[in-house]
């Protein structure tokens, strides 16, 4: 899966370089995501978001035409994101739950990488997910 980091610190770069053993193709920018950085996001497929940069609904419309079909946020809070607007947008988001450490760079990466590999496989990521459509109800209709 092709991915971007934006705002990521040396820690959690390391972290998520070992979490991802070259699995995903996975561009990282030390530059905080706003409206003049999404641009660097066209081609990927999935963004991963650190240090809280917050997605407003315009980021998120933004993300959806550069055609992010999915976000990853490395911490267990998901305030910092319009989930409902990622729900219109059909962008699948996912966190890091509150059970699994997110206080831990290295288990923190390592979950980050666990979503996409989900995602890649076309699967759901469990407890991590934080989308606003009901999942498992649109696959019990199918």
């Amino acid at each position: 899966m092709k991915a971007i980091a934006y705002n990521i610190s040396p820690d959690e770069k390391e972290w998520l370089v070992l979490a991802n053993y070259k699995k995903h193709d996975i561009t990282i920018i030390a530059n905080s995501l706003t409206l003049d950085t999404l641009s660097f996001a066209i081609g990927k497929e999935a963004l991963l978001v650190f240090n809280n940069d917050y997605l407003s609904e315009d980021m998120i419309e933004g993300l959806k035409v550069l055609g992010i079909k999915y976000i990853a946020t490395s911490s267990s809070e998901t305030d910092h994101l319009d989930l409902k607007a990622a729900g219109f947008a059909g962008i699948k988001v996912a966190n890091v739950p509150l059970a699994i450490g997110s206080s831990d760079a290295k288990v923190r990466m390592e979950q980050v990488i666990k979503n996409l590999d989900q995602w890649a496989a076309g699967k759901c990521v469990g407890k991590a997910c934080c989308c606003q459509n009901d999942c498992a109800a649109v696959k019990a209709i199918k």
